[in-house]
Parts: structure tokens; C-alpha cells; sequence
């Protein structure tokens, strides 16, 4: 559907407005979960590397096997998600995946107490922490849907971004801090206790768990993994707002991460500055996420939330642009770095913030986990493309050079945004109804005949 063909505006989730959300116990419990998962997870992305480098001398080719293995569960999103919608207890399974990443993470201060680390330990954790993360982010759309109502969906998205954009700021320092005086693998068991105390929080929350997806009216049998998978992937194929968002997300994550593992090279080797400056520049631009995520709602409201996924798809990757050009004495030089992560944060926040609870409206309830699943494949197996991309053109043109390919590739991603209806929705839709399913399922049931 192009935006010449646009529907009649439709019924807005906007009111009334339900209590605030910081009257909902329910919604401080999850929200108190998830940030101190996310302060978790800051540490280990810096303990991971440090013990395969520190402890185990591990090379650059054997580090970036083990971020791969981080994001390759990733792939089987789709198939996971086609599963998770046929269980009625999300809630269970968010705790399920909490308690599987604290045992695995556990396993690590245990054995190096025992003096028995290993590569081959480190990509199983790897691995197993992947895949358990997998399993909640596809549980995750459709218990947020029970539990927040939606016209909260994004104050809601709002609260638990600043989160994630404050452990940004303060993570990797207390996650330093922790490496230095408990040792890389000891400092694991941060992370492995922020996921039990989220498990806890999450099993104390009472929610009402919707139906599941499962089941045909006319008889016939119910549709199998692979069928289930196929409808996730077909219904954001042919949904032309869920189609230009992934095409968006896809695009602008291929590009940034382009970019990703090389900005920090730039920073030293061609701005020259060293590395308590980078440290501090990235830190001070931190802060435009966690600016970008209490802003995002009441930029929504005034530029509308089509809008405002327009405008965070080009301020996420332009300012990579900024920092490529700096120049100039040290101070302009960090600087332009500063600025550059800053607008790049904030954007990140208006795009993510926006585009979650976008998504969150327009689904519906049987269908959340496998589409949840098919996008993630698709816009997290982009991901490796984009960095290998990356290493490919700083070898052959430069690392200045790849940066601009970045932000200019990166940028385009709003042309996804523009051929769909998305800029002229204002306010997020009423959430769609359940028969939207039975569709699906049918529609693929034909298909299948």
C-alpha cells in the first residue's frame, strides 16, 4: 500500500489514559528486572572479551568467533518464535530463559576458581546465553501487550530504554571497576545475579496471559513449526507497515554495524586520541540515548509516532558522518565524537522507542512471538554482513571512508519509511483484532491445500 492509497485514519489507542505507570506495581517490578539485567549484561560485554584475551590469550580471529556465536541463535529466531506463540505461559518462559543465562554464566567463576577455563567454555556460554536470550525476546512482545495497557505502550518504551541507555553510561564503568578488582571471571557473576533477581521479579508479577494462537475453527488439523514460521514471515511480507519496518531496521543495522567495530580504530589510530579521551567522549554521548529515551515520548505526541520512527531512522546513523570528517585540534577532534555518539544515541532511542510500540499496536496477540522471530532472523542475521562489510572496506578504501559509507547507507533506510504509511500515522492504532489470526492461518492453510 503506497502513501497515495492510505486508509481512512483508524481508531487511535490513546484514550482515556489508564493510572500512570509508576502506580502499577506490576510495571515497577518488570521494569526494576529488566534494568538490572541490563547493568548485567554491560559487564559481561566487557568480562567475555577480557577473559578469552586476558586469561585465555585468545586471538582477534577466535574473539570475533566468539561474538558470532553470540548472535547466531539469532537465526533460529523464526522457528523459536512459531513455537513460543503455541505456549500459553510466556511469563514461564521469560523465566526460563533468566534462570538458563544465570547457570550458564555461573559456570564461568566456578571454573576459573578451579583453574579450568577454556575457549571451548567460553563459546558454549556463548552460545547458550544466545539462544536463552532468544527464547525471552520472543516471549517478551506478547507479555508486555498483557501487561501494559496500550496507550502506555510508549511511556512504557520510553522507562525501560532509559534503562538500557543509563547502563550504557554507568555499566561498563562498574563493570571496569568490578574486572579490575575481582577478576574478569568473577565479575560474571554480576551478570549471572542480575538475571536471577530479574527471574524473581518476573515470577512475582501477575499478568493474564493471552490465548494462544494454536488451534483452526473449521477442524482441520493445526498447522506445523515450519507453517507457523512461514505465517510469521509472510504476514510482515504482506502488512506495509511491518514490511517498511523491517526493511528500515534491516538497512540501518546493516550499515551501523559497518561502522561498529571500527569507529573506536578511527578514534586512535587517525583522530589520535587516547584512550581515556575515547572513553570519556563515548560516555558524554552516551547520554544522548538515555536524553533521546525520556524525550521520546513527548516528541511522539508533537510530531506524531510515524513521524518520529522518520526522523530516528537518520539521526541513529547520520552522525556517524560526524565523526568521520572530524578534525582540528584534539579537543575539536573529541569533540566531534561526543557530538557524533550523542545525536546517534538520541536517534537510536526516538527510532527504537517509537518503532517498538508501533509494532506492539498492530500485531496481534497469536501472531507476536513468530513475527517477533521472523524479524528478529532477519535484522539480527544482517548484522555479521554489515560488520565483515565493514572490515572489507577499511582494508581496500579506508576506515574514513567505510565510516561515510556507513552514515550515507545508513541514512537511506528512511527511503523504506517514506514509500509506506508510516509518516502519516499519528497516534498509535487501536490493537488488532484476534481475527487478523484466524487470516493468517488461513491464508496459509490455502496456500498449503
Amino acid at each position: 500500500m503506497s502513501s497515495a492509497t492510505r486508509p481512512a485514519p483508524p481508531e487511535t489507542a490513546t484514550a482515556p489514559l489508564p493510572a500512570p505507570l509508576w502506580h502499577d506495581r506490576r510495571f515497577r517490578r518488570f521494569w526494576a528486572g529488566q534494568s538490572i539485567s541490563q547493568f548485567g549484561d554491560r559487564i559481561s560485554e566487557l568480562a567475555l572479551p577480557l577473559i578469552a584475551v586476558g586469561a585465555l590469550h585468545a586471538s582477534a580471529g577466535q574473539v570475533a568467533a566468539l561474538t558470532a556465536v553470540i548472535w547466531t541463535p539469532n537465526l533460529l529466531a523464526v522457528f523459536l518464535g512459531a513455537w513460543v506463540d503455541q505456549q500459553r505461559r510466556k511469563r514461564r518462559l521469560l523465566v526460563l530463559a533468566d534462570l538458563i543465562r544465570a547457570a550458564t554464566l555461573a559456570t564461568l567463576p566456578i571454573a576459573s576458581l578451579a583453574g579450568h577455563v577454556t575457549m571451548a567454555q567460553l563459546y558454549a556460554v556463548a552460545a547458550l546465553t544466545g539462544a536463552a536470550g532468544v527464547l525471552f525476546n520472543n516471549a517478551y512482545p506478547p507479555f508486555f501487550t498483557r501487561l501494559v495497557p496500550p496507550s502506555r505502550y510508549l511511556d512504557a518504551n520510553s522507562r525501560l530504554s532509559a534503562s538500557r541507555s543509563a547502563s550504557y553510561v554507568a555499566g561498563p564503568a562498574i563493570g571496569g571497576a568490578l574486572v579490575q578488582a575481582l577478576t574478569a571471571p568473577v565479575a560474571v557473576l554480576a551478570d549471572a545475579l542480575s538475571f536471577l533477581a530479574s527471574a524473581v521479579l518476573l515470577g512475582r508479577i501477575p499478568v493474564e496471559e493471552a490465548p494462544t494462537g494454536a488451534g483452526r475453527t473449521d477442524g482441520t488439523a493445526e498447522p506445523s513449526m515450519l507453517a507457523r514460521a512461514r505465517q510469521g514471515l509472510l504476514f510482515i511480507a504482506r502488512h506495509p507497515v511491518l514490511r517498511a519496518c523491517l526493511g528500515c531496521c534491516a538497512t540501518v543495522n546493516f550499515f551501523t554495524f559497518v561502522s561498529s567495530g571500527l569507529l573506536v580504530l578511527f578514534a586512535g589510530r587517525t583522530l589520535g586520541l587516547p584512550a581515556g579521551t575515547i572513553g570519556l567522549a563515548l560516555g558524554v554521548g552516551a547520554t544522548g540515548g538515555l536524553l533521546g529515551a525520556v524525550l521520546a515520548p513527548r516528541l511522539s505526541r508533537r510530531l506524531g509516532v510515524g513521524r518520529g520512527v522518520a526522523l530516528g531512522a537518520v539521526l541513529f546513523p547520520a552522525p556517524i558522518a560526524l565523526a568521520a570528517l572530524a578534525s582540528g585540534p584534539p579537543t575539536a577532534r573529541a569533540g566531534a565524537l561526543a557530538a557524533a555518539e550523542f545525536l546517534s544515541g538520541a536517534g537510536l532511542m526516538l527510532f527504537d522507542i517509537n518503532l517498538n510500540s508501533l509494532q506492539a499496536a498492530i500485531i496481534p496477540d497469536g501472531l507476536r512471538s513468530r513475527v517477533s522471530g521472523a524479524f528478529s532472523t532477519v535484522n539480527y542475521g544482517i548484522r555479521p554482513l554489515g560488520a565483515l562489510l565493514g572490515g572489507l572496506l577499511a582494508t581496500t578504501v579506508g576506515v574514513r571512508a567505510a565510516l561515510i559509507v556507513a552514515a550515507v547507507g545508513g541514512s537511506l533506510s528512511l527511503l523504506w519509511v517514506l514509500a509506506s504509511p508510516i509518516p502519516g500515522i499519528r497516534e498509535l492504532p487501536a490493537p488488532a483484532p484476534a481475527r487478523e489470526v484466524q487470516g493468517a492461518q488461513g491464508a496459509q492453510g490455502a496456500q498449503e491445500s
